[in-house]
């Protein structure tokens, strides 16, 4: 089964070694026929914006943001969505910079309904 993204709100578990994305980062993300995309900020991120496909249990996307001292840059992501015994949803992130050097992986999580 499934589970759809679109309408969750998600936030990474710690900040991210050779990113900007942090914890006070928040993404919210849509799905719609196997095409995913978000909007994030937060932290040191002042707008982002992601887009790409859905199969099965693995996203694949780029993005680009805006960060606080005004400079944009450009990446690609492959992602693992599973679910939490909570029933929340985790996305394992392998990422790399397009617009610049560096490259990591990161865990985010959804972030529980207020």
């Amino acid at each position: 089964m499934t589970i759809s993204l679109d309408g969750r709100r998600f936030a990474a578990v710690t900040d991210v070694v050779a990113g900007e994305v942090g914890t006070e980062t928040v993404f919210a993300y849509h799905e719609r026929a196997g095409e995913v995309w978000a909007e994030y900020a937060g932290g040191s991120i002042r707008r982002g914006r992601l887009v790409g496909t859905r199969d099965g249990d693995r996203l694949d996307f780029r993005y680009v943001q805006l960060n606080l001292d005004g400079q944009t840059s450009s990446g690609h992501c492959v992602s693992e969505v599973s679910v939490l015994a909570d029933g929340r949803v985790r996305l394992r992130e392998t990422w790399s910079w397009e617009s610049r050097p560096g490259s990591g992986s990161s865990v985010v999580e959804e972030l529980p309904l207020p």
